[in-house]
């Protein structure tokens, strides 16, 4: 099976007040630029969604326009896996700092057991860290046309695989593998956690 790891990169960064959170620098690297690194060794290939490519292009990876603009994330995720190449995409976000080799790899592994393979967090599904089969372009279309954009709406219509959080923890703390940096305070805390983790 080919599974397409997808970086979502097409958001507002708002309450970063404007500043592209993927570019933020954090322990000597661009968060994107750690997420790439995370990903590319589980994936057999990689693009981008953004619809601001002129960023990305020193990452020299593939990248696609949202084919729903302004429809969040459940259309940057549809919009991935329409172009992936591969059966199933590995979808994740751009402002995801400490994303860890082999849980990705513990979720690419297991793609192709249901149309969605995603780590469960408590109550929490980690819907950018999680695979798409090309089975789930349909349902996602359908509540993407309805302007439904909650992203486990569609899981109703789908096979879906949960990975405990207990195996994410064999590998790093789930709190810190699924952090995003969505804020100014966030980002400090962030900075935090490299210089510990280095």
């Amino acid at each position: 099976m080919r599974v397409t790891g997808v970086v979502q990169a097409g958001g507002k960064s708002a309450r970063m007040g404007g500043r592209p959170k993927a570019l933020l620098e954090l322990g000597g690297r661009r968060i994107i630029e750690r997420v790439v690194d995370a990903v590319k060794p589980a994936v057999d290939d990689l693009l981008i969604v953004t619809n601001t490519p002129e960023l990305y292009a020193f990452l020299g990876l593939p990248m696609v326009a949202d084919v729903y603009p302004d429809h969040g994330s459940l259309g940057g995720i549809y919009s991935g896996l329409r172009a992936a190449p591969g059966d199933t995409a590995f979808t994740v976000a751009c402002d995801m700092p400490f994303l860890h080799p082999d849980v990705v790899r513990l979720v690419v592994e297991r793609a192709g057991s249901g149309d969605v393979v995603i780590p469960k967090v408590g109550a929490q599904l980690e819907t950018l860290h999680a695979a798409y089969a090309k089975s789930c372009l349909g349902p996602i279309e359908t509540r993407l046309v309805a302007g439904r954009l909650k992203i486990v709406d569609f899981f109703d219509d789908v096979r879906v695989v949960e990975i405990a959080a207990r195996e994410v923890a064999r590998y790093r703390d789930p709190g810190i593998v699924f952090m995003n940096v969505n804020t100014p305070a966030e980002l400090r805390q962030a900075r935090a956690i490299a210089a510990r983790l280095a």
